[in-house]
Protein backbone atom coordinates (compact mmCIF):
# COMPACT_ATOMS: atom_id res chain seq x y z
CA UNK A 1 0.00 0.00 0.00
CA UNK A 2 1.46 3.37 -0.99
CA UNK A 3 1.79 6.32 1.38
CA UNK A 4 -0.77 8.17 -0.75
CA UNK A 5 -3.28 5.34 -0.43
CA UNK A 6 -2.72 5.14 3.33
CA UNK A 7 -3.28 8.85 3.76
CA UNK A 8 -6.41 8.73 1.60
CA UNK A 9 -7.89 5.86 3.61
CA UNK A 10 -7.08 7.61 6.88
CA UNK A 11 -8.77 10.79 5.69
CA UNK A 12 -11.86 8.85 4.59
CA UNK A 13 -11.99 7.02 7.91
CA UNK A 14 -11.89 10.29 9.87
CA UNK A 15 -14.67 11.70 7.70
CA UNK A 16 -16.84 8.62 8.25
CA UNK A 17 -16.29 8.72 12.02
CA UNK A 18 -17.19 12.42 12.15
CA UNK A 19 -20.34 11.78 10.14
CA UNK A 20 -21.39 8.89 12.37
CA UNK A 21 -20.70 10.87 15.55
CA UNK A 22 -22.74 13.83 14.38
CA UNK A 23 -25.57 11.61 13.15
CA UNK A 24 -25.76 9.67 16.41
CA UNK A 25 -28.72 10.55 18.64
CA UNK A 26 -28.01 12.35 21.89
CA UNK A 27 -28.20 10.41 25.14
CA UNK A 28 -31.87 9.96 26.00
CA UNK A 29 -33.28 12.50 28.43
CA UNK A 30 -36.69 13.38 29.81
CA UNK A 31 -39.31 16.12 29.69
CA UNK A 32 -40.65 18.51 32.33
CA UNK A 33 -43.80 20.59 31.89
CA UNK A 34 -42.59 24.03 32.89
CA UNK A 35 -46.04 25.54 32.31
CA UNK A 36 -49.24 24.19 30.75
CA UNK A 37 -48.45 23.09 27.21
CA UNK A 38 -44.70 23.82 27.40
CA UNK A 39 -42.35 20.87 27.95
CA UNK A 40 -38.61 21.27 28.40
CA UNK A 41 -36.31 18.49 27.25
CA UNK A 42 -33.50 17.93 29.75
CA UNK A 43 -30.70 15.52 30.55
CA UNK A 44 -29.58 14.58 34.06
CA UNK A 45 -26.42 12.48 34.38
CA UNK A 46 -24.22 11.27 37.21
CA UNK A 47 -24.14 12.27 40.86
CA UNK A 48 -22.24 14.66 43.08
CA UNK A 49 -21.82 18.42 42.92
CA UNK A 50 -24.38 19.63 40.33
CA UNK A 51 -23.14 21.42 37.22
CA UNK A 52 -25.77 23.02 35.00
CA UNK A 53 -24.87 23.77 31.37
CA UNK A 54 -27.10 26.24 29.49
CA UNK A 55 -26.81 26.43 25.69
CA UNK A 56 -26.83 29.67 23.77
CA UNK A 57 -29.04 31.22 21.10
CA UNK A 58 -31.04 28.50 19.25
CA UNK A 59 -28.67 25.68 20.30
CA UNK A 60 -29.29 22.52 22.30
CA UNK A 61 -27.91 20.02 24.79
CA UNK A 62 -25.86 18.50 21.96
CA UNK A 63 -23.22 21.22 22.10
CA UNK A 64 -22.17 20.03 25.57
CA UNK A 65 -21.54 16.42 24.54
CA UNK A 66 -17.87 16.57 25.56
CA UNK A 67 -18.65 18.17 28.92
CA UNK A 68 -21.32 15.58 29.74
CA UNK A 69 -18.90 12.77 28.96
CA UNK A 70 -16.10 14.28 31.05
CA UNK A 71 -17.91 15.62 34.10
CA UNK A 72 -20.74 13.12 34.64
CA UNK A 73 -18.15 10.63 35.91
CA UNK A 74 -17.77 12.54 39.18
CA UNK A 75 -20.54 15.16 39.18
CA UNK A 76 -24.23 15.53 38.54
CA UNK A 77 -24.48 17.13 35.10
CA UNK A 78 -27.71 18.76 33.95
CA UNK A 79 -28.45 20.47 30.66
CA UNK A 80 -31.61 21.29 28.75
CA UNK A 81 -33.10 22.60 25.54
CA UNK A 82 -34.69 25.97 26.38
CA UNK A 83 -38.26 26.59 25.26
CA UNK A 84 -38.56 26.73 21.46
CA UNK A 85 -35.11 25.09 21.15
CA UNK A 86 -34.29 21.55 20.09
CA UNK A 87 -36.71 18.98 21.47
CA UNK A 88 -38.51 21.37 23.81
CA UNK A 89 -41.95 22.73 22.92
CA UNK A 90 -42.14 25.37 20.22
CA UNK A 91 -44.18 28.19 21.73
CA UNK A 92 -45.32 31.67 20.73
CA UNK A 93 -44.79 33.07 24.22
CA UNK A 94 -41.82 33.47 26.52
CA UNK A 95 -39.07 33.46 23.90
CA UNK A 96 -36.81 35.69 25.98
CA UNK A 97 -34.16 35.28 28.65
CA UNK A 98 -36.24 36.48 31.59
CA UNK A 99 -38.64 33.61 30.95
CA UNK A 100 -35.77 31.26 30.23
CA UNK A 101 -34.28 32.07 33.64
CA UNK A 102 -37.64 31.34 35.28
CA UNK A 103 -37.86 28.07 33.34
CA UNK A 104 -34.42 27.09 34.63
CA UNK A 105 -35.47 27.83 38.20
CA UNK A 106 -38.56 25.63 37.83
CA UNK A 107 -36.55 22.81 36.28
CA UNK A 108 -33.97 22.86 39.07
CA UNK A 109 -36.73 22.89 41.68
CA UNK A 110 -38.29 19.88 39.94
CA UNK A 111 -34.94 18.06 40.01
CA UNK A 112 -34.29 19.14 43.62
CA UNK A 113 -31.00 20.77 42.66
CA UNK A 114 -29.51 23.20 45.16
CA UNK A 115 -26.54 25.53 44.74
CA UNK A 116 -25.32 24.29 41.37
CA UNK A 117 -22.29 25.45 39.44
CA UNK A 118 -23.86 27.42 36.60
CA UNK A 119 -22.16 27.37 33.20
CA UNK A 120 -23.77 29.43 30.45
CA UNK A 121 -22.63 29.65 26.87
CA UNK A 122 -23.22 32.86 24.92
CA UNK A 123 -26.81 34.04 25.49
CA UNK A 124 -27.12 31.13 27.92
CA UNK A 125 -25.20 33.38 30.33
CA UNK A 126 -28.22 35.69 30.32
CA UNK A 127 -30.28 32.76 31.56
CA UNK A 128 -27.87 31.97 34.39
CA UNK A 129 -27.60 35.63 35.40
CA UNK A 130 -31.40 35.94 35.35
CA UNK A 131 -31.65 32.87 37.58
CA UNK A 132 -29.25 34.48 40.07
CA UNK A 133 -30.96 37.87 39.80
CA UNK A 134 -34.35 36.41 40.77
CA UNK A 135 -33.23 33.64 43.13
CA UNK A 136 -30.27 35.48 44.74
CA UNK A 137 -26.56 34.95 44.45
CA UNK A 138 -26.75 32.37 47.24
CA UNK A 139 -28.69 30.05 44.93
CA UNK A 140 -25.48 29.08 43.09
CA UNK A 141 -22.10 27.73 44.16
CA UNK A 142 -20.16 29.29 41.29
CA UNK A 143 -20.70 30.85 37.88
CA UNK A 144 -18.87 30.52 34.57
CA UNK A 145 -19.82 32.54 31.50
CA UNK A 146 -18.57 31.30 28.14
CA UNK A 147 -17.98 34.17 25.75
CA UNK A 148 -20.62 36.80 26.43
CA UNK A 149 -20.55 40.33 27.78
CA UNK A 150 -23.09 41.14 30.52
CA UNK A 151 -24.03 44.09 28.27
CA UNK A 152 -24.28 42.62 24.76
CA UNK A 153 -25.21 45.91 23.07
CA UNK A 154 -24.18 49.24 24.57
CA UNK A 155 -23.53 51.61 21.69
CA UNK A 156 -20.33 52.77 23.39
CA UNK A 157 -17.06 52.52 21.49
CA UNK A 158 -14.55 50.27 23.20
CA UNK A 159 -17.09 48.27 25.21
CA UNK A 160 -17.07 44.50 24.99
CA UNK A 161 -20.27 44.03 23.00
CA UNK A 162 -21.78 41.79 20.33
CA UNK A 163 -21.36 44.51 17.73
CA UNK A 164 -22.68 47.89 16.70
CA UNK A 165 -26.37 48.66 16.44
CA UNK A 166 -26.05 48.54 12.65
CA UNK A 167 -24.37 45.12 12.73
CA UNK A 168 -27.00 43.62 15.03
CA UNK A 169 -29.76 45.12 12.86
CA UNK A 170 -28.23 43.43 9.82
CA UNK A 171 -28.21 40.06 11.60
CA UNK A 172 -31.80 40.56 12.71
CA UNK A 173 -32.90 41.33 9.17
CA UNK A 174 -30.96 38.35 7.85
CA UNK A 175 -32.78 35.73 9.93
CA UNK A 176 -36.34 36.61 8.97
CA UNK A 177 -36.59 33.69 6.53
CA UNK A 178 -35.57 30.04 6.77
CA UNK A 179 -32.97 30.45 4.03
CA UNK A 180 -31.63 33.62 5.60
CA UNK A 181 -31.40 31.95 8.99
CA UNK A 182 -29.39 29.05 7.54
CA UNK A 183 -27.07 31.47 5.75
CA UNK A 184 -26.48 33.56 8.87
CA UNK A 185 -25.79 30.51 11.03
CA UNK A 186 -23.36 29.05 8.51
CA UNK A 187 -21.55 32.37 8.15
CA UNK A 188 -21.37 32.91 11.91
CA UNK A 189 -20.23 29.36 12.62
CA UNK A 190 -17.49 29.52 9.99
CA UNK A 191 -16.26 33.01 10.85
CA UNK A 192 -16.75 33.21 14.62
CA UNK A 193 -17.61 29.89 16.25
CA UNK A 194 -15.22 27.36 14.71
CA UNK A 195 -11.50 27.69 13.95
CA UNK A 196 -10.97 24.29 12.30
CA UNK A 197 -12.12 23.44 8.78
CA UNK A 198 -15.85 24.06 8.58
CA UNK A 199 -16.75 20.84 6.80
CA UNK A 200 -20.16 20.00 5.28
CA UNK A 201 -20.68 17.46 8.08
CA UNK A 202 -20.01 20.06 10.76
CA UNK A 203 -22.22 22.57 8.97
CA UNK A 204 -25.14 20.13 8.94
CA UNK A 205 -24.68 19.33 12.63
CA UNK A 206 -24.69 23.01 13.61
CA UNK A 207 -27.45 24.15 11.25
CA UNK A 208 -29.71 21.20 12.08
CA UNK A 209 -29.55 22.13 15.76
CA UNK A 210 -30.02 25.84 15.32
CA UNK A 211 -32.88 25.69 12.84
CA UNK A 212 -35.01 23.66 15.24
CA UNK A 213 -35.85 27.21 16.35
CA UNK A 214 -37.70 28.78 13.38
CA UNK A 215 -37.00 32.34 12.23
CA UNK A 216 -39.62 34.04 14.42
CA UNK A 217 -38.12 32.38 17.51
CA UNK A 218 -34.53 33.09 16.48
CA UNK A 219 -35.40 36.75 15.87
CA UNK A 220 -37.20 37.09 19.21
CA UNK A 221 -34.28 35.63 21.14
CA UNK A 222 -31.72 37.67 19.18
CA UNK A 223 -33.52 40.90 20.06
CA UNK A 224 -34.11 39.86 23.68
CA UNK A 225 -30.48 38.89 24.13
CA UNK A 226 -28.94 42.01 22.67
CA UNK A 227 -31.22 44.33 24.63
CA UNK A 228 -30.37 42.61 27.94
CA UNK A 229 -28.20 44.17 30.62
CA UNK A 230 -26.94 41.98 33.45
CA UNK A 231 -23.95 44.05 34.47
CA UNK A 232 -25.13 44.61 38.04
CA UNK A 233 -25.82 40.89 38.47
CA UNK A 234 -22.42 40.01 37.02
CA UNK A 235 -20.82 42.44 39.46
CA UNK A 236 -22.64 40.83 42.38
CA UNK A 237 -21.54 37.38 41.23
CA UNK A 238 -17.98 38.66 40.91
CA UNK A 239 -18.06 40.00 44.47
CA UNK A 240 -19.72 37.04 46.19
CA UNK A 241 -19.09 33.83 44.20
CA UNK A 242 -16.25 32.07 42.42
CA UNK A 243 -16.66 33.57 38.96
CA UNK A 244 -14.98 32.87 35.63
CA UNK A 245 -15.15 33.92 32.01
CA UNK A 246 -13.83 31.89 29.08
CA UNK A 247 -13.66 34.08 25.99
CA UNK A 248 -12.77 33.73 22.32
CA UNK A 249 -9.44 35.00 21.05
CA UNK A 250 -10.92 37.32 18.44
CA UNK A 251 -12.19 39.88 20.96
CA UNK A 252 -10.05 39.04 23.96
CA UNK A 253 -8.43 42.49 24.20
CA UNK A 254 -11.71 44.37 24.58
CA UNK A 255 -13.21 41.63 26.76
CA UNK A 256 -10.29 41.55 29.18
CA UNK A 257 -10.24 45.35 29.48
CA UNK A 258 -14.00 45.42 30.15
CA UNK A 259 -13.86 42.61 32.71
CA UNK A 260 -10.88 44.13 34.51
CA UNK A 261 -13.01 47.20 35.21
CA UNK A 262 -16.35 45.59 35.98
CA UNK A 263 -15.57 42.08 37.34
CA UNK A 264 -12.00 42.30 38.64
CA UNK A 265 -12.24 39.19 40.83
CA UNK A 266 -13.29 36.85 38.03
CA UNK A 267 -10.76 34.60 36.34
CA UNK A 268 -10.44 35.04 32.58
CA UNK A 269 -9.17 32.56 30.00
CA UNK A 270 -9.01 33.28 26.26
CA UNK A 271 -8.59 30.73 23.48
CA UNK A 272 -10.28 29.45 20.34
CA UNK A 273 -13.49 30.70 18.81
CA UNK A 274 -16.98 31.20 20.18
CA UNK A 275 -17.49 27.43 20.49
CA UNK A 276 -14.10 26.66 22.02
CA UNK A 277 -15.63 24.41 24.69
CA UNK A 278 -16.65 21.99 21.92
CA UNK A 279 -13.76 22.44 19.50
CA UNK A 280 -11.03 22.38 22.16
CA UNK A 281 -12.92 20.30 24.69
CA UNK A 282 -9.90 18.88 26.52
CA UNK A 283 -8.46 22.33 27.18
CA UNK A 284 -11.81 23.78 28.19
CA UNK A 285 -12.57 20.85 30.48
CA UNK A 286 -9.25 21.33 32.27
CA UNK A 287 -10.14 25.00 32.83
CA UNK A 288 -13.58 24.10 34.16
CA UNK A 289 -12.24 21.29 36.35
CA UNK A 290 -9.71 23.67 37.89
CA UNK A 291 -12.43 26.23 38.51
CA UNK A 292 -14.73 23.69 40.16
CA UNK A 293 -11.88 22.42 42.32
CA UNK A 294 -11.99 25.77 44.16
CA UNK A 295 -15.33 24.87 45.75
CA UNK A 296 -15.05 21.10 46.20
Amino acid sequence: MTDYTSRTLATCARSVLLTLAMAAPAIAGDFFEVEPGVDLYYEDHGSGLPIVFVPGWTFTTQVFEHQIEAFAKDHRVITFDPRSHGRSTLTLEGNNYVTQGADLAKLLDHLKVEKPVLVGWSFGCLTTWEFIKTRSVDAASAHMCIDLSPTPLTGNDGDWAEGSVAEIAELYSGIQSAEGQRNVINWYADEVMIEQDYTPELSRWIVDQSTKSPPFVAAAYLAAGNFSNYLETAKEVDAKLPSAFVIADHWSDSAKAYLAVHTPNSSVQAFGGHMMFWEYADRFNRVLAGFIAQIE
